[in-house]
């Protein structure tokens, strides 16, 4: 659909100007320029766009594009990554400041043999062959004006690749931090990763800030699991609360392997997480699982499409919002099983918790079906809590205050005990519980 937003050439024009990567390979630029054509052609999404109807992005459409820089990072940098979740987790950690790759901050641990974990922008040099073969390929441009706009601009981003059968210990860690300081300043990292057959592996990919600003980032993470591949991917989003956020997480997955994606959605002022998984292997499971709080009139969007697209695969997908003041959630599922997909079961559960009178939430659960042997479930809640829940905690002496604060932390807690690693886990277990608490 074309906008005709006026600020569309000059967002083009902004990242014209600034000084493209160096070292990029040959094959890289037909890419970038299918990308521009493609946000040129669908500018902006606009509430008409039926997957954007709760969503109005004319903020973000307004914001003067400055593409970020890279800068020299300072003390502020170092403490927010120390006070940041999972900084005492082991295992390697990739920093990104201001959407460039900072190795004062970064900490590279010795790797199983074959293994590579480093800056994409790097990575093209010695890795083109594997990159050109799976980035770009996942990540829909066509109808993503976001992901089409990262396509033509990223600059960099991280880089991982797992070789079959190689079991990674410790999760690896990629941290995104901005400084910004201007209004309009705009990050767009570009992440991919390879998981080889048989292997297995944790990825915990965050978002923090270390100042007020209405930035903007923009983000795309394409994900190939191989065969029998065991993958668990965690996002943490706790941007700014002037900022906006938005992401494209795209995946294909293949024969018998297990994926899990996590979204956890608590900062900025704006965010969309668009999720599009394609189950290419018969026999396999992906479970997608998210938490989004919500206060002030922060708005938290959740788009996700699950293409069965062969026989005996399940997809298992929970998502719960906690929305407060006058903020809004948005959840708009959609499971597409092909006609050659027989066997599929598909579940697909969206359930929101309103602590305000002036809180919203919409959401949109959909099947969309050719096969005829399935097992296919949707539902979706908003509601405020449970009076017979809290009436029944305060009959066994529990104050009223308390019982609601239980409530809410086994509302949450229903999507954070679905993290397999378990240090990952816990931390996240404590943060949204101290992030409720201080709510409360």
């Amino acid at each position: 659909m074309m906008t005709n937003h006026p600020n569309e050439s000059r967002v083009i024009e902004s990242f014209r100007k600034a000084p493209a990567p160096s070292g990029q390979p040959k094959w890289l630029a037909p890419l970038r320029t299918a990308g521009l054509a493609n946000f040129t052609e669908l500018g902006f999404p606009t509430l008409r766009d039926e997957d954007w109807r709760f969503t109005n992005v004319a903020p973000i459409a307004g914001l003067p594009f400055t593409p970020a820089r890279p800068v020299i990072v300072n003390g502020a940098e170092s403490k927010i990554l120390g006070a940041a979740p999972f900084s005492q987790l082991p295992g390697c950690r990739l920093v990104f400041v201001n959407g460039f790759f900072s190795p004062e901050l970064s900490r590279l641990t010795a790797l199983p043999g074959g293994v590579r974990v480093e800056s994409i922008s790097r990575a093209l040099g010695a890795d083109a062959a594997l990159i050109e073969k799976h980035l770009g390929k996942y990540a829909r441009t066509a109808d993503n004006a976001f992901a089409a706009l990262n396509q033509a601009f990223f600059a960099d981003g991280a880089f991982i690749s797992i070789p079959d059968g190689v079991a990674l210990a410790e999760p690896v860690q990629l941290v995104y931090i901005s400084s910004a300081k201007e209004n309009g300043e705009t990050f767009q990292p570009r992440n991919l990763v390879i998981a080889g057959a048989n292997s297995k592996a944790t990825i915990v990919e965050s978002y923090l800030c270390t100042r007020n600003a209405a930035y903007f980032t923009n983000a795309v993470t394409e994900i190939i699991a191989g065969d029998n591949a065991v993958l668990e991917h965690l996002k943490f989003q706790d941007e700014a609360a002037t900022a906006f956020h938005m992401a494209t997480l795209a995946g294909e997955f293949g024969r018998a392997c297990n994926v899990t994606l996590h979204s956890f959605a608590l900062g900025a002022k704006l965010s969309r997480n668009n999720i599009r998984t394609r189950l290419a292997g018969e026999g396999l499971e992906c479970i997608l699982n998210g938490l989004y709080l919500t206060r002030d009139e922060q708005l938290a969007d959740h788009h996700m499409v699950v293409e069965h697209a062969q026989p005996h695969c399940a997809s298992h997908e929970y998502f719960n919002g906690i929305l407060d003041d006058k903020s809004k959630g948005v959840f708009h599922g959609r499971i597409y099983v092909h006609p050659i997909a027989q066997k599929t079961d598909a579940k697909q559960t969206n359930k929101n918790l309103l602590l305000s009178d002036d809180a919203t939430a919409d959401t949109k659960p959909q099947l969309e079906i050719y096969a005829d042997d399935v097992k296919c479930t949707h539902g979706a809640t908003v509601g405020q809590l449970n009076e017979e829940s809290i009436f029944y905690l305060r009959a066994r002496g529990i104050p009223q205050a308390t019982a609601r604060r239980m409530l809410i932390h086994a509302f949450a807690g229903e999507i954070v005990e679905r993290i397999r690693c378990e240090p990952v886990r816990e931390e996240l277990d404590k943060l949204v519980w101290d992030r409720l608490e201080n709510r409360l």
